[in-house]
């Protein structure tokens, strides 16, 4: 925001007049220039919006509120889902409890937060607001996690204010969440192999075999309930993932490109698979190969509160959910032998880095060993 005005002063020496030009910048530091001439500010105001941008000022930011842009943003999402367009229901349930929690607290809410945003217009909204947001969601107790998460669905509203022409800059882009040095890291610990043995042993069919596929395959509960029997090769022994369902019963493709693969299955899972087949009343090219009672998917909620819960309840291991298992998967990949890229095209992976972040500590690290070993004889000689 910028403006200039006049002004006008007496003091010992006389009358005195100057034209002030007031601004506040991308990270709301507030700036006070003076000049002797009207044309001397509005030359300085002009180079200030050719340095920002000309297209960074929208006379809509003034009476627009960030509640406002949260709405908007909402319901554009909502027509991008119903012409599937890669935005699935559970994403639309996600941000919209990111808006009533944190964003712009609503009376239903159900985390008392006091220090929203809504009200303020996009034109008021600068970066040093969105950093006093985010130091007031950490003081409320939100974790680093769902702190970076809320702020990404602020900085995706913003950018979606700036495509309909609300706002000209996107004030949340580039804050970081920084939390203590072991919170919020992404390295997972995988369920011991002793602790795996307890919950089979318990385990009765099928559960046994759902749960024996997940820490064979890796695949997320969501690719894994969607799997059809026309989906796996019983003869070569591999799975093709190509969708997902979500909570809502809604059927997609794969979280991301990467998302869709071939995995190999062992002999082992693979002679278990076909007795299920042979014995299942669902055993059809499009049928699912896990199923409900009538043949339907697996609905995660229902699987996780009846069946895995208690089970879980009935074992010495500890308190672990479903996507452990996963976890523990990829371990095994990796105590096998799997390079880190193989590892990542079998997981389905976006990128090596995300691979790295939460498995490179469990890649062995003999050759490493033997390297220092060498160096210590070479200075101890």
């Amino acid at each position: 925001m910028a403006k200039i005005k006049k002004r006008s002063w007496e003091n010992a020496s006389g009358q005195h007049e100057a034209w002030q030009l007031d601004f506040t910048d991308r990270l709301g530091k507030r700036h006070r220039e003076q000049f002797t001439k009207k044309r001397e500010a509005e030359a300085r105001l002009a180079e200030l919006i050719a340095t920002t941008g000309s297209a960074t000022y929208k006379e809509e930011a003034k009476k627009t509120t960030v509640a406002d842009v949260c709405d908007d943003f909402y319901k554009a999402m909502e027509l991008r889902h119903k012409r599937g367009e890669k935005v699935v229901q559970s994403y639309l349930r996600t941000t919209k409890q990111h808006f009533d929690n944190w964003i712009n607290p609503t009376d239903g809410s159900s985390i008392s937060f006091e220090n929203g945003i809504g009200e303020k217009t996009l034109a008021e909204l600068t970066t040093a607001d969105v950093i006093k947001f985010r130091d007031d969601m950490r003081n409320a107790g939100a974790g680093i996690v769902t702190t970076r998460r809320v702020l990404g669905t602020l900085s995706r509203t913003l950018k979606h204010g700036i495509e309909t022409n609300k706002v000209g800059v996107n004030v949340a882009k580039g804050v970081r969440v920084i939390g203590k040095r072991d919170e919020g890291s992404e390295r997972v610990t995988p369920p011991s192999k002793m602790a795996l043995a307890a919950i089979l042993n318990l385990a009765q069919t099928p559960i046994d075999l759902r749960i024996r596929f997940a820490a064979a395959t890796g695949l997320r509960a969501s690719e894994q309930w969607a799997l059809r029997w026309a989906h796996i090769d019983l003869e070569n022994g591999h799975v093709s993932v190509e969708t997902r369902v979500d909570a809502y019963g809604e059927f997609d493709t794969t979280k991301s490109g990467a998302g869709r693969r071939t995995v190999p299955i062992g002999k082992a899972i693979i002679d278990q698979l076909k007795t299920w087949k042979a014995s299942s009343k669902h055993n059809g090219f499009d049928d699912f190969v896990f199923t409900d009672s009538r043949g339907g998917f697996i609905r995660h909620t229902n699987f996780m509160k009846r069946d895995w819960k208690p089970l879980i309840a009935k074992t010495n291991a500890p308190d672990i959910g479903w996507h452990a298992l996963r976890h523990y998967a990829i371990s095994t990949w990796i105590e096998a032998g799997l390079s880190p890229k193989a590892v990542q095209t079998l997981a389905g992976h976006a990128s090596y880095a995300i691979t790295m972040n939460r498995y490179g500590h469990l890649f062995p690290s003999d050759d490493h060993k033997a390297a220092f070993d060498r160096i210590a004889e070479t200075l101890a000689s």
